[in-house]
This record gives structure tokens, C-alpha cells and sequence, in this order.
């Protein structure tokens, strides 16, 4: 394959040596490449695969586990199917790097997760072999029924009486659709829903479950092997359909009985019961790492003319082929650069904590003192800390799986009740559970509390994981409070409050990463809600009293009252207040220095709340300045367009005498890259503020 047609050549023989790891991979560009390997070579193929895939992630670091436990799947689909001709799906994504090596992106793999490179999910402008991007999970079965049925459209029929045709550029008709979902992936109901819908429609539709926990069917042995393959086979299917059409003529006591039958027969082979009944034609379950028993399945499932889906169901093992994951607790599934020897990872060391620390102290302070609080996570205990609360209060922590909808139902639910639930979910993954949001929650006006991290922009995980939108979505719902913290201190006292409030809904958003490094108290103290504080000033118009110590966020996190002197305010229009809402405000601090040295007077406020909001301080600032900007690590739509909508209902904006500015995340979905770099993209950082407050 040419450069030309969009694909590099493989390396020549004489450009090979002798010591290569990888002699069968190192011919394999594009999966065409692979499709004259036999089997044994294909066997050889997956272990290569495997090697580099270890390789490679040792010096990126990113999601690892689930990656092995598909080598060989991923190896048999790309050889037995005519990809990207045929459409494959994977779920979430997280295993997809196998894919890329194998799909013409092996000499950029080792630029996974960075700025520029690789992402570490499946990404339909990256490449022809992506025909769906995925980094949330429990989308493939919807999208591959999509795609299926607009084939079907497109040629008037399924055209399933037609055999198969292959080779580049063939006609789309027998074009193949493979879906492959994990088996957590499942845990949400949209996967069920496509499922649902897919044998309905009796579109031709592959489905296969990647089970990597055994939690659907038990060990899998050479004599289930032996008849998943016969099963999988045309005389079976052709039998199978002869035996229906025979049953559908016989009385219907008879005919039920002859489908009982069938059915207790095939859960001896299997399993599969409920897929059957759903409308799909089950196979399995089978050992996804035994490349002598996926490759002529494989080819059974492609060359069989059915009309309808199946659903492949393949036992994996995540981690599989490298010891140091295989006996990791949680598989190494997401990893720092390591070595690759004992995988110990190399992970920077800091006594700084995380948010996410922060947070699980927070919480777990609140617990010990409130019996009615509860945590829920939606399968990330480890990513939320959870975890934590979950070692300190076993019984009060509930991981609902994939489930974020249910999650927050189930939150509302635990509120009638009286109880206090903190719903922690990244901020992405709640856009999962809209309506819950709104009509479980808002509309009944329930003290649910919504912990949502990641907030803001997260570095190597991109555009689908950055919690850029809940400051728009929720401020826009009656009875919500918002809050977001500015440090790890502030977060602890956000806590608290959560925990206090109980007249409606409330959302606490913070960062992804380590804090300032600020002392933080062993219990958080509860915040008049709505109540901002001034941190800095240099305005002569406005004091701050220093009963709290340094007025900067080093000192206490304490609301500062804003006091108005009675002082002249003879330079307003060289004035200029900043008011940040999260953790942009160290960016603000820095900026006020600069500002400052170019002779201006400057304040630095810390909203807190972005509903509701303080508006006799965000009055006070336009009085006694001549230029306001709002900061915030959102979209467009958010706490900016709050403030100016406030301005102009209170005619703080009338006669021209401020000048008001927003500055937020651009209004594009951006790339992966280091956190710092992304905001330098994003145009938030100091620089970023004094070229706003003085052009």
C-alpha cells in the first residue's frame, strides 16, 4: 500500500534485522498485510502484537490491561474481516491500542496520550479504521446497529440471501458491522437498549462481548470450545433453522415444547438464553486468548448468511501476557510510564495531595460525624477516591457499575429518605444522566450532592474526558447551587457545606491533579451559601479586613467580607477586578502582580458560587472598578454569561462606565497535551488576563 492511498509501505527486508522482537509484525502495516498469514503465523502475530503493545506503553503510560486482554481478538477480527470495508466498533476504547499498531499507526504509537500525537481513544478523524470514536462506554451496539442499517438502507435490502463477497472496493452490500463491548460495559442500560432494538430489527449485526471478569458465565474448556465452534458452524445453523421452521407447524403445546428444548440444549453449550431471547443468535462462550478456536469462528460467523445478529461471547483475561498486570489488583489498567521488567511505574513523587484525596478526606470528616451521608460512584472508585470512603464506610459506599442515569435516581431515591448522598462522578460522565439531573432530581428540588471531578481541562485524556460544560448545564436548572473550589482548602470547606445544605440540589466541581500545597484543617467549616470573598486588593476604594491573616489565598479560606470605603475612587478607569470562580485564581494572583507593576490597582475576588451568585460583591467590583473579568475553567454559557446577565439586569453596565470581559474554555473540543499547555491553548493564564484587562 502506497503513501498515496494513505499508508506507509512496510519496512523492507533489508531494513529488518536479525534481532527484531517483532519480524512478522514489522510486515504488517495495514491489516491487508496479515490476511496471507495462516494460522500459525496469525498466532505468532498476536504475541508480537503483545510485545509491542507492552513496549510501547511503558514509555507513553495509558490504559494497558485492557489493551492485552484483546491482542488476540483483536488480531483474529483484523485477519478474518475486511476492515475498514468492514465497520469495527470497539466500546469505550480503552482497548484499542492493539488496533492502532496493527491499522497503519504503529510508527506513531509511542506518541499515545500527547500533544500532537496519538489519542488513547478510538477517534474517527485519526483514521479510516476508527469509524466510530469512543471514550465513553456502552456506545458500540447503538452505533454498529446505525451503521448496519443505513447499509441495508443503502441497498434496499439486507440482502441476506446474497453470499458474502470480499477484497478492497467491493460492492457495500455484504459489508460486515463488529461491535466489541466489554462485559462492564454492559452494566449500562443503553447497551441493552441497542440490543433490544438490533433484534427487533433483524439487521446483520456481530456482537461481540469481551467478558474479562467472568461475571456472565464460568471457566471455558476444550470440550466448550469444541462445541461453541460447532454451534458457530453452517450445519448447525442450517439445522437449527430447519428445526424452527419444523416446530412452527406443529400444534403450539408441541411447538413450545420443541423451543424449551432447544433452548435447554443450547444453555448446556453455553449459555446465551437471554441474548436468544432478545432476538440475537448466541455463540459462546469461548476462550478469547485461543486463536484455534476464534479463527474459524470468526469465519463461520463471516461466511454464514443469517438474518439477524449474533452476539459472540468471548472470555478474556485483562492484563493477559505480562505478569506484572496479571497479578496487578486492577489489572494495570491505567499506568504511568513503568519498566517493563517488573512494571514497577514511574510516577513522580509529590507530598502535595490530589483533589481527589482532598475530597475522600473531606467526605470521609463529614461521615464520622453524620451517619446520613453516602457516597455513590458509577465504576470509578479508584478515580473518584471512593475507594476511601468505601474502606471507612463499607456499608455507605454504593459502586453502581456503568450506570451513571441510575446512579443519580438512585441518589434521589436515598434523599427522600433523609439520607445525604454525595453523587461522585466526573464531570463528563454526569452529561451521561441529564434527565435524571432534571427531572429526578431539580424538579423535585432533593438535597442530592454532585461531586464532580475533573472539572476543567485533564491533560492526556483529551476533549472526551474534559469537564468543560456542568457550569452551563446545571446553572441553567432551577433550585441547583454550584460551587467550585480554588484550592484544596476550599474544597474541604465546600464539603462541609454540601454536607450541611439540605434544601435542594447542589454541584461541587474540582480539578483533576495536586493542589497549591496549601495547610488544609482536619474538618472543613461550612460557607454562607452564595457568599464570594475578596483575596486581594489594591484598590483604595475597598478594605479587607485582616483578622484572617494574609488577604490571598495562602491565608485562610474563611469568607472575606468586602468592605466599601468611603475613599474617592479617582483612577477606576486604571482599576481592574478579577474574579475567578475555581482554581483558575493562582492564574489571577500572578496576573495582579504584573497589573500591579505596570502601575494599576487591582482586585482579586473569589466567587465561590456561580449560583447563586454574590451579587453584592459582584457589585461592589463594578462600583469600584473600571474593568471586571470573570475567569472560569468552562465553556461559553457559563458563569461569565451568569455575571454579565446580572450586570446588565442590575444597570451596572449602563453609561459605559465598566468594561466587562469573560474569558473561558475557547469554544472548541481541545486536544490532548500537558494540563499546562492545554490552558496556554485555552488562552487562561496570567498573560492570557493582562492582555484582556488592558486592550
Amino acid at each position: 500500500m502506497s503513501e498515496a492511498n494513505g499508508h506507509k509501505d512496510a519496512p523492507e527486508e533489508d531494513e529488518q534485522t536479525s534481532a527484531s522482537d517483532t519480524p512478522l509484525l514489522d510486515q504488517v502495516t495495514i491489516p491487508a498485510d496479515m490476511r496471507g498469514f495462516d494460522d500459525a503465523q496469525l498466532r505468532q502475530l498476536a504475541d508480537e502484537l503483545r510485545t509491542e503493545t507492552i513496549s510501547a506503553v511503558s514509555t507513553t503510560g495509558g490504559h494497558l490491561g485492557a489493551g492485552l486482554g484483546v491482542v488476540e481478538l483483536t488480531t483474529a477480527i483484523h485477519a478474518v474481516f475486511n476492515t475498514p470495508e468492514d465497520r469495527l466498533i470497539w466500546d469505550v476504547g480503552h482497548q484499542c491500542y492493539p488496533h492502532k499498531i496493527l491499522t497503519g499507526r504503529r510508527d506513531r504509537i509511542r506518541t499515545l496520550r500527547k500533544g500532537g500525537g496519538l489519542s488513547g481513544f478510538t477517534k474517527r478523524a485519526e483514521s479510516e479504521y476508527d469509524p466510530f470514536g469512543a471514550a465513553h462506554s456502552s456506545t458500540s451496539i447503538s452505533a454498529g446497529l446505525g451503521m448496519a442499517v443505513a447499509r441495508d438502507l443503502n441497498n434496499g435490502s439486507s440482502h441476506a440471501d446474497r453470499p458474502p463477497v470480499y477484497g478492497h472496493g467491493e460492492a457495500h452490500a455484504d459489508r460486515h458491522v463488529i461491535s466489541v463491548i466489554g462485559d462492564g460495559a454492559m452494566s449500562a442500560g443503553m447497551a441493552y437498549e441497542a440490543l433490544n432494538n438490533a433484534g427487533a430489527l433483524k439487521s446483520k449485526l456481530i456482537v461481540i462481548l469481551n467478558d474479562n471478569n467472568m461475571s456472565i458465565a464460568p471457566p471455558v474448556g476444550a470440550m466448550s470450545g469444541y462445541l461453541t465452534n460447532l454451534v458457530s458452524s453452517k450445519p448447525y445453523i442450517g439445522a437449527r433453522d430447519m428445526a424452527k421452521k419444523v416446530a412452527n407447524m406443529l400444534p403450539p403445546p408441541l411447538k413450545n415444547a420443541a423451543k424449551r428444548a432447544e433452548e435447554t440444549a443450547r444453555a448446556a453449550l453455553g449459555g446465551g438464553t437471554m441474548f436468544e431471547e432478545m432476538g440475537f443468535y448466541y455463540i459462546g462462550p469461548v476462550d478469547g486468548h485461543d486463536m484455534d478456536q476464534l479463527l474459524p469462528i470468526l469465519r463461520n460467523i463471516r461466511d454464514n448468511v443469517t438474518d439477524g445478529p449474533i452476539l459472540l461471547h468471548a472470555i478474556t483475561k485483562k492484563g493477559k501476557g505480562y505478569a506484572p498486570a496479571e497479578h496487578s489488583k486492577d489489572k494495570m489498567h491505567g499506568v504511568a510510564k513503568f519498566d517493563i521488567v517488573t512494571g514497577d511505574q514511574f510516577k513522580p513523587k509529590s507530598t502535595i495531595p490530589t483533589y481527589t484525596k482532598t475530597y475522600a478526606k473531606a467526605l470521609i470528616a463529614e461521615a464520622k460525624q453524620d451517619d446520613k451521608i453516602v457516597g455513590i460512584t458509577a465504576a470509578m472508585p479508584d478515580g473518584t477516591g471512593m475507594d476511601l470512603f468505601g474502606y471507612e464506610f463499607p456499608e455507605r459506599m454504593f459502586d453502581v457499575g456503568i450506570a451513571e442515569q441510575h446512579a443519580v435516581t438512585f441518589a434521589a431515591g436515598l434523599a427522600t429518605e433523609g439520607y445525604k448522598p454525595f453523587c461522585t462522578i466526573y464531570s463528563t460522565f454526569l452529561q451521561r444522566a441529564y434527565d435524571q439531573v432534571v427531572h429526578d432530581v431539580a424538579i423535585q428540588n432533593l438535597p442530592v450532592r454532585f461531586m464532580m471531578d475533573r472539572a476543567g481541562l485533564v491533560g492526556a485524556d483529551g476533549c472526551t474526558h474534559a469537564g468543560a460544560f456542568d457550569i452551563a448545564y446545571l446553572g441553567c436548572l432551577p433550585n441547583f447551587v454550584l460551587m467550585a473550589a480554588a484550592d484544596e482548602a476550599e474544597l474541604m470547606h465546600m464539603v462541609a457545606t454540601a454536607a450541611a445544605y439540605n434544601d435542594g440540589p447542589l454541584a461541587l466541581r474540582y480539578p483533576r491533579g495536586e493542589g497549591t500545597g496549601i495547610e488544609l484543617p482536619d474538618r472543613g467549616e461550612v460557607i454562607e451559601i452564595g457568599k464570594g470573598r475578596i483575596v486581594h486588593t489594591s484598590n483604595p476604594s475597598l478594605r479587607v479586613p485582616k483578622n484572617e491573616g494574609r488577604s490571598n489565598p495562602e491565608s485562610s479560606s474563611n469568607a472575606l467580607d468586602c468592605h466599601v470605603a468611603d475613599a474617592p475612587r479617582n483612577d477606576k478607569k486604571e482599576s481592574v477586578a478579577l474574579l475567578s470562580y475555581g482554581t483558575r485564581l493562582q492564574e489571577c494572583m500572578a496576573a495582579a502582580k504584573l497589573l500591579e507593576a505596570d502601575g494599576k490597582t487591582v482586585t482579586v475576588a473569589d466567587a465561590r458560587f456561580a449560583k447563586p451568585l454574590d451579587e453584592d460583591l459582584i457589585r461592589t467590583l463594578a462600583q469600584h472598578h473600571g474593568t471586571l473579568i470573570t475567569i472560569e475553567e468552562g465553556s461559553v454559557g457559563g458563569f461569565g454569561s451568569y455575571v454579565l446577565e446580572f450586570l446588565a439586569r442590575d444597570g451596572l453596565l449602563d453609561g459605559g462606565n465598566l468594561k466587562a470581559r469573560t474569558m473561558h474554555l475557547p469554544d472548541l473540543f481541545q486536544d490532548q497535551d500537558a494540563p499546562d499547555k492545554q490552558y496556554e491553548e485555552a488562552q487562561l493564564v496570567a498573560q492570557d488576563i493582562v492582555k484582556k484587562a488592558t486592550t
